[in-house]
């Protein structure tokens, strides 16, 4: 069974479908299609929804949904790439290249990037060109020039946050080690 449901975001209408399993699609739309409107009672659907409001709302940076999408092995690499940049980050075609081991696949990645179907959740509107140009984004430029400027946002509230509880509390150690990766990162501004 699938099931869609519509979400009114600061962006526009977002279309979101589900499986039984995981969410398949959710791409910016310019109306709600009310009469293809099927969330019945998908708790798939309902979760990613809270998640998208608290997204919007900058206190969630990254998701956990389960998604699927269809497309070759090369392009789920790509997209499991993309879920690895860091929110309020930045990387080049190039880097994400770089970073399966191909440096020569740009435009492939490229191609990779524009068939994703899960905008937002697998943050394509992440990648920018090696120059910092936005580029491609077929939810369109204006809206991913919104979500890395929401995201820049967020960013930076946070750490304002952090260096003011820092000088009131003692540092706590931890025993998580540090992820390394070869993804080349950019913070933009978009104020």
């Amino acid at each position: 069974m699938s099931a869609t449901t519509y979400y009114h975001s600061p962006l526009g209408w977002i279309e979101i479908q589900a499986s039984n399993e995981a969410i398949t699609s959710l791409v910016f739309c310019d109306e709600r299609k009310n009469d293809e409107c099927t969330q019945s009672n998908s708790a798939i659907l309902t979760e990613c929804v809270r998640q998208l409001d608290e997204y919007f709302a900058g206190r969630l940076t990254k998701f956990d949904l389960p998604v699927k999408q269809k497309g070759t092995e090369f392009q789920q690499n790509v997209w499991n790439t993309l879920m690895d940049i860091p929110f309020g980050k930045t990387v080049s075609y190039g880097d994400v290249a770089k970073a399966l081991n191909n440096p020569k696949a740009v435009r492939a990645v490229g191609a990779a990037n524009g068939k994703n179907k899960l905008w937002i959740v697998v943050p394509c509107h992440r990648v920018i060109g090696a120059d910092g140009s936005l580029t491609g984004y077929a939810g369109g430029l204006d809206r991913k020039k919104w979500l890395l400027a929401h995201e820049t946002k967020i960013v930076s509230s946070l750490k304002f946050q952090v260096s003011s509880s820092e000088q009131s509390h003692k540092p706590q150690t931890s025993n998580l080690k540090p992820q390394t990766s070869n993804l080349k990162l950019q913070t933009l501004n978009y104020d």
